[in-house]
């Protein structure tokens, strides 16, 4: 009962004892606690940015001038893009579901650089058709989106988080090809591999790429653009109406992809849409989001006005903790400015959804088949 009791005390007395936060913690008082917290002085940095070539058009002249020179500005934060290679195209395997066919593809994006991808073919529907370049988030890659589950099967059910999206758009009619983002399943580093389908290699591989002067979001967006090449050898593709839509990653691939890339006739971002301010600046993400210098010139609002007049939809979770939704619904107010100046307010749609950061398409599939011609 005594060994109890001095137990008891003991732990009183520790209960009774602040927890120690740091050095500082005992000269409370006696300085500025924002002046030693992190994100306290970055976000007043932030302010200070000058965003030099952020929207600021009063008519068309002057929005298509400003398109150019921020497109120009941002291959150039992005690290640029090399020439065009052979692609060395080849199917390596072909099944036949219910809806559509689909086939394993591999080509190069450049020399050295193998990209992966499903390609699926809606079935006994006239070609050729609209087609859809799909981007998966973090996660296992393609897989999570073309309707394969953990163990390599078939799925049942299409899955949690991105739902399938690329099957969801083969059964809609579109031809949709599911791009393996760099770092993702079959084109990670042999480290990630080890620790299992949903370990990336992203934090490696886009370190790297900042060293080297370059970005992940350029050499993903790279790839984006060798797959529309692709898409244009393939006879079942009208290449006239090739789309791109992706989710969280997939969804700056798709923001960016389609910024940048003209023959993208249409776009659906998903769970990404936001300010940097309140999304990549202030919480923690993957090292693959960040373009060194690019609050200098823009915000996350005027990389999605360059897709303007093209049709975009954006999407998300009114639950998302990753990109808030506050500030996606002054991005994409931000956004439609830009679409006003353009004459094509009615290009541009949004969806706000009651979940977390999850794939919706509930307005976005029907919004892409109108622009689309499905």
């Amino acid at each position: 009962m005594a060994a109890a009791a001095v137990t008891t005390a003991k732990r009183a007395r520790a209960q009774q004892q602040p927890v120690y936060r740091g050095a500082l913690q005992k000269f409370e008082g006696r300085y500025q606690p924002d002046s030693f917290d992190s994100l306290a002085w970055t976000r007043r940095r932030y302010e200070e940015m000058p965003r030099r070539l952020g929207f600021r058009a009063r008519n068309l002249r002057e929005a298509q001038a400003w398109q150019r020179r921020l497109r120009a500005k941002l291959v150039e934060l992005l690290g640029g893009f090399p020439p065009r290679t052979p692609l060395r195209a080849e199917v390596l395997e072909t099944r036949d579901f219910p809806a559509y066919r689909r086939e394993s593809v591999i080509f190069e994006s450049r020399p050295g650089l193998g990209v992966f991808g499903y390609f699926l073919i809606p079935r006994n529907l006239p070609q050729p058709r609209p087609a859809l370049i799909c981007v998966p988030g973090h996660g296992r890659g393609a897989d999570d989106i073309a309707g394969i589950d953990e163990k390599g099967q078939d799925r049942r059910e299409k899955g949690p988080y991105q739902f399938d999206f690329a099957v969801q758009a083969a059964e809609r009619g579109f031809a949709a090809f599911a791009i393996e983002p760099l770092g993702f399943g079959c084109r990670r580093d042999p480290a990630s591999r080890r620790r299992g389908l949903g370990q990336s290699s992203c934090q490696p591989a886009a370190g790297a790429a900042l060293l080297m002067g370059e970005t992940m979001i350029g050499w993903r967006v790279y790839d984006v653009m060798r797959a529309v090449d692709y898409l244009e050898t393939r006879s079942e593709v009208d290449a006239r109406r090739i789309g791109l839509m992706g989710i969280s990653g997939g969804g700056t691939i798709t923001t960016f992809g389609a910024a940048l890339e003209p023959r993208i006739s249409a776009a659906l971002v998903s769970g990404y849409l936001n300010t940097f301010r309140d999304s990549i600046f202030s919480l923690s993400h993957c090292i693959d989001n960040y373009v060194p210098g690019i609050l200098h010139w823009c915000e996350m609002y005027d990389i999605a006005g360059l897709i303007a007049p093209r049709p975009l939809f954006c999407e998300s979770g009114a639950k998302d903790d990753i990109f808030p939704v506050d500030a996606f619904r002054f991005s994409f107010a931000e956004v439609q400015k830009v679409y006003r100046i353009f004459g094509a307010e009615d290009r541009i749609g949004h969806e706000i959804f009651e979940a977390g950061h999850q794939f919706s398409g509930k307005l976005g599939f029907p919004f892409l088949e109108k622009h689309l011609g499905v």
